[in-house]
């Protein structure tokens, strides 16, 4: 089936056609084309890179531990940053990979169309290599530790650097892999402190019933203490009383049974 204006035919699936150039009529070319190899349905290969024989598709397993080292961007648990107006403000980011890096490249934009800087990071052992476009955009990360921070600083922030913070990163070692993430900065003329008024009253009503609890429970096991030890005490009193009067009144068990009698 040919389209028009295409460069050559494609054969139907599972034809034995070779692919044609299919040339313009007004072509000067005089010096004919070499044919090319015909393109059959091709199992699937028994051998990948690396000598590591197939003798079947990769199962979901596979798939599956593929997709845990893909590369990943972080900026952090929040994605919102707010800065006071005339001061410096911190656009964190950090990536990961299972697999490592090498030759990896990342850049910062701005609200998706300007550039703010590139970096180069040759391997793990590597400190990265940057270029900023603006002079008030600060590096501050670093790749060599546990951490691979390509974290950045933008200084003097004023009511016109509001907005999206792209962190994006590609790495070749993982088949040209990219990911971004992005900051969205907000610039105000005065933080506002959060009031936590609420917050502490409510901890505080909280603290002050569990200690409350904690005091009864105490004084509930004295209690019971007391009140067993007395319980025993009385016991004992009734024990020792009723033998002493077994033993003047002569019943049995008592001491009057237990004379000798004498010999005749």
């Amino acid at each position: 089936m040919a389209f028009p204006g295409s460069l050559g035919s494609i054969p139907a699936a599972g034809s034995e056609e070779p692919l044609r150039s299919a040339a313009p009529a007004s072509s000067t070319r005089t010096r004919p084309r070499p044919a090319l190899a015909p393109l059959t349905r091709a199992p699937y290969p028994a051998q990948l890179e690396g000598g590591v024989s197939l003798s079947r598709p990769p199962r979901a397993g596979l798939y599956l531990c593929a997709v845990a080292v893909a590369l990943e961007v972080s900026v952090g648990k929040t994605n919102v940053v707010t800065a006071l107006n005339g001061s410096d403000v911190l656009l964190p980011c950090v990536f990961t990979t299972c697999i490592g890096f090498s030759d990896l490249v990342f850049t910062w934009w701005y609200n998706d169309s300007t550039t703010l800087c590139r970096g180069f990071i040759k391997s793990k052992a590597v400190e990265p290599k940057v270029q900023s476009e603006d002079f008030r955009v600060v590096f501050v990360g670093s790749t060599t530790g546990k951490d691979n921070n390509i974290s950045i600083v933008l200084l003097n922030v004023d009511f016109s650097d509001a907005g999206k913070y792209t962190c994006h990163v590609r790495n070749p070692k993982e088949k040209n892999a990219e990911h971004s993430s992005y900051i969205e900065l907000q610039v105000v003329h005065k933080l506002v402190v959060a009031d936590n008024t609420l917050t502490l009253i409510i901890v505080a009503v909280v603290g002050g019933l569990i200690g409350l609890l904690i005091l009864f429970m105490l004084v509930k096991k004295v209690v019971l203490f007391i009140i067993k030890k007395t319980q025993d005490g009385k016991k004992e009193c009734l024990v020792s009383s009723s033998g002493n009067d077994n033993t003047e009144n002569g019943l049995a068990g008592s001491k009057a049974e237990q004379k000798v009698t004498p010999k005749a």
